[in-house]
């Protein structure tokens, strides 16, 4: 029987990456070493490293505005350098307060100056993302998370407004199309969409920088790593390695242009069959869904259990809800294929 994946992260890679990946571990590129043991500043490595770059440039349409950079800490790190580096101490920095990700982003942010909750959707335990919120006169830029692995909510309308936006893409990044020139800076943690954990991916316009005063650590500036091209000191190589892999086969695919069509796709079916069964019930706003966290309930949560181990017997694997919601929470990213998803529909269909 084939299982599938559902987990939130670390997540599913294409089976393609996992052959290749096994194969560099024995040896790489012909080196005679394994992907494991070669230097980080080989010409082998290098090449990969300008790869990744290029790939990510070219798959979100980046001009040379954009500096690329593959950092390590997760996007939990990104959550005080991006203040650290971004806000000046006579600024305000803008959040939107959507689920647990954005909320330790602002904790760490406060360190760092003035910061601004412009709207947040707590009262509803984060199941709706605000859209009515005015920012201040003096404010450097808006931070938002994407999409909120959590609570199954995503931003699907980009907000219209005069400064940057910094946003944390860790569970969406290359899954749809973005208007790039709204971006100041993006960061993603790798174990969604990207890659294994172990790096983390930060695009960021090079006019984000300089401006601000304070004396910022050597290894937490951002213009430390773009002038060392990543490698200041040495990178997760292994991770990197498996995340261009992915990277090449998404390109291979048809980019984000064709990602964002299939994510819809499965995104839709999924959330068909829960609406139409009379067992169970989205937790989301309709408007807000996610395409790639689907949560969801039964209205007899005595029977969560039966229906779990209905999953667990089609070779549906995590699909347990977060305890911050319970229930049920089925992540299907870019390399979820199609026939997982039905499989989900299938035990659902059953079921009901």
């Amino acid at each position: 029987m084939k299982k599938y994946n559902f987990s939130p992260g670390p997540a599913i890679l294409p089976q393609v990456v996992f052959e290749e990946a096994s194969a560099a571990v024995k040896e790489f590129a012909g080196t005679g070493f394994s992907i494991l043991e070669i230097s980080h500043r080989s010409a082998a490595f290098k090449e990969i490293m300008d790869e990744g770059e290029a790939l990510i440039k070219e798959i979100l349409h980046l001009n040379d505005d954009y500096e690329v950079l593959f950092l390590t800490g997760g996007a939990s790190s990104q959550f005080y350098m991006s203040a650290m580096n971004l806000l000046a101490k006579d600024k305000t920095a803008a959040y939107l307060d959507t689920g647990t990700w954005s909320t330790k982003a602002i904790k760490e942010a406060k360190l760092f100056g003035n910061i601004d909750v412009v709207a947040s959707s707590k009262d509803s335990n984060f199941n709706y993302i605000p859209k009515d919120y005015q920012l201040q006169g003096d404010t450097s830029y808006l931070h938002l998370t994407s999409n909120n692995t959590i609570f199954g909510t995503q931003i699907h309308s980009w907000p219209d407004v005069d400064v940057p936006l910094v946003c944390d893409m860790s569970s969406d990044i290359f899954s749809r199309k973005l208007p790039i020139e709204k971006f100041g800076m993006i960061y993603a943690g790798a174990q969604k969409n990207t890659g294994p954990a172990g790096v983390t991916l930060v695009v960021i316009r090079k006019d984000m920088l300089g401006k601000v005063e304070r004396e910022i650590p050597t290894m937490l500036d951002y213009q430390t790593h773009i002038t060392k091209k990543s490698a200041f000191n040495t990178p997760p190589v292994f991770p990197i390695y498996v995340s261009v892999l992915n990277l090449r086969w998404l390109k291979a695919h048809g980019g984000i242009e064709e990602m964002q069509k299939t994510n819809e796709r499965k995104a839709l079916r999924l959330y068909d069959a829960i609406d139409q069964s009379a067992y169970f019930i989205g937790t989301a706003a309709k408007e807000d869904r996610s395409m790639m966290n689907v949560c969801f309930l039964m209205n007899d949560p005595s029977r969560e259990a039966e229906f779990l181990a209905a999953a667990t017997e089609a070779g549906c694997e995590s699909i347990k809800g977060h305890r911050s919601v319970g229930g049920f929470r089925a992540s299907i990213y870019n390399a979820m294929p199609e026939e997982g998803v039905e499989t989900l529909i299938n035990v659902i269909n059953n079921f009901s």
